[in-house]
């Protein structure tokens, strides 16, 4: 059986480039290490950081992922274009598995109402099966039936999930980083130590783990990913990773004379690690592909000067974004996106991204947290920011593509129409799943974008009635989780606050399913 899009956030391809010299000594982690540390943050520092990192994930961008744990599937070529240079670019892929239903307008299939909390609670993750669907709680993890919303398992665990894979493998294997213990008031905090797999079948925990920093404590992780067999989780204490099967510790941060440490990684298809270094005042950026098994770098790019973050669009083909000197201004996280080869770690190509024309956003902080950003084809898919339509109200906006090995763009566009906005999810084999944000008296779209012809296609229709539409409302395409398979959508929140003001919880949801069967 095909793989079924998983991801959690607006996936891209997942996701959520660079390129230089190799720096520094290599190291193969004979004995389980790989260099972290860097300087120290104050435990007070490091809580601060970590509710700023919070809200900017809020507020980032997203893209939504494939999950896959090994090489991508080549599809069959099913057309050509030519790039605005002239140039010819490569096959599509083929076509992918999502199907048109016999009747595109959706019902609800179910509502999850938001749980009570007493202070802001991350309850980002989220996962479909072809069975569940499953979505982080509060100190647990629920799998859900596709098409009732009953409870069909339920994960309890020590403290709140604080991070969560992107991506699942074949037999429904995952990944998610955990605390402790429970958040008690009035600090409701608690340091994100643990890494643990999940079954998404059975809702087991298969193994958890934690990882000692360079001092004497527990690693903190800001958040974690899957790729090769193998679960990395990243944040300032350093990176550290863990087999699959197993749990077995493959690599943890050490103190190293360089002075860097694995910030985060980029999972799905491959590992590549974003690591800074240097000394305070001159720190660098590089980006590296790893082997899996080992975390021994493959290749590695130098950032230019002026990057202090930089964000894993896609490990294969290997595409990295970043705000060069702070230069985007509009909080995106973008000023350009960077192709490299990630045998060589030499830059192929750069694609500047306007941050007044193109609505693509990556959190600033956060290494695997893109969205609105789609990879396949050989080029990348972004959405343009909304601008004047044709009509007399509303505004509108178009997806466009680049091709990655020239890094120019191409003639390719689909437009929203007026009053709606494009927004692309994920690749499906060679075509762009995209969803189309409503005006205010209509109900969102999804469809499939050919990536040969660029024709769009309805795979689903939410109703416009009032109930519906303002539930919809309610999930904003910049924080919340949006996946759609096999005629079933799904909208989820990542972030939950205590209510305020007269706003009642029963108005306001955990999750909305749509189905079209």
């Amino acid at each position: 059986m095909g793989q079924q899009p998983y991801g959690y956030g607006y996936p891209t391809q997942p996701t959520h480039p660079q390129y230089g010299p190799q720096y520094g000594k290599q190291y193969g982690a004979p004995n389980g290490t790989r260099p972290g540390g860097g300087r120290r943050l104050s435990t007070q520092a490091r809580i601060i950081l970590a509710a700023v990192v919070a809200v900017v994930l809020i507020i980032g961008a997203g893209v939504w992922f494939a999950a896959t744990d090994g090489d991508d599937r080549a599809g069959q070529a099913k057309g050509s274009g030519q790039g605005a240079d002239g140039g010819e670019d490569k096959g599509v892929e083929g076509g992918g598995e999502e199907k048109v239903p016999s009747n595109t307008t959706a019902r609800v299939a179910f509502r999850l109402p938001q749980p009570k909390v007493t202070d802001v609670t991350d309850v980002g993750g989220s996962w479909v099966t072809d069975e569940l669907y499953v979505k982080t709680g509060i100190n647990s993890v629920v799998g859900y039936d596709l098409t009732t919303g009953a409870v069909k398992w339920t994960l309890p665990l020590p403290g709140q999930v604080c991070a969560a894979s992107r991506h699942a493998t074949e037999d429904r294997k995952t990944a998610i980083a955990f605390e402790p213990a429970k958040r008690k008031p009035p600090r409701n905090y608690e340091k994100c130590s643990e890494v643990g797999a999940i079954d998404l079948a059975t809702g087991k925990l298969l193994w958890s783990g934690s990882v000692k920093g360079t001092g004497d404590q527990k690693a903190r992780f800001t958040e974690v990913t899957l790729g090769g067999g193998t679960v990395a989780a990243g944040g300032t204490d350093g990176g550290a990773a863990f087999d699959l099967a197993t749990g077995a510790v493959r690599w943890k941060p050490q103190a190293n004379a360089e002075n860097c440490y694995d910030m985060g990684y980029g999972g799905g298809p491959a590992l590549v690690a974003v690591r800074k270094c240097g000394a305070h005042g001159s720190r660098y950026v590089v980006v590296q592909s790893l082997n899996p098994r080992t975390g021994a770098p493959l290749s590695s790019f130098r950032m230019p000067a002026g990057v202090e973050y930089a964000s894993v669009v896609s490990t294969r083909p290997l595409v990295v974004a970043a705000d060069v000197g702070d230069t985007a201004g509009d909080g995106s996280g973008i000023s350009d996106f960077f192709v490299v080869d990630e045998k060589t770690g030499k830059l192929t190509a750069k694609i500047s991204a306007d941050a007044d024309r193109f609505a693509a956003r990556c959190g600033s902080t956060e290494v695997e947290s893109c969205r609105h950003i789609a990879v396949g084809n050989n080029r990348l898919y972004l959405p343009t920011e909304e601008h004047e339509g044709s009509g007399e109200y509303g505004d509108t906006n178009e997806i466009v593509s680049f091709d990655l090995a020239t890094g120019k763009p191409t003639a390719d566009k689909a437009e929203a129409g007026d009053r709606y906005t494009l927004s692309p999810l994920r690749m499906d084999g060679g075509d762009i799943i995209a969803y189309k944000r409503p005006p205010y008296d209509k109900g969102g779209q999804i469809v499939s974008i050919d990536g040969g012809t660029f024709e769009q296609t309805l795979l689903l229709e939410i109703p416009s009635d009032d109930a519906v539409r303002k539930a919809e409302s309610g999930f904003g395409v910049d924080y919340s989780e949006i996946l759609y398979s096999g005629g079933r959508l799904f909208l989820a929140e990542t972030m939950l606050s205590k209510p305020s003001g007269s706003v009642s919880r029963d108005e306001e949801y955990l999750v909305l399913a749509l189905s079209t069967g």
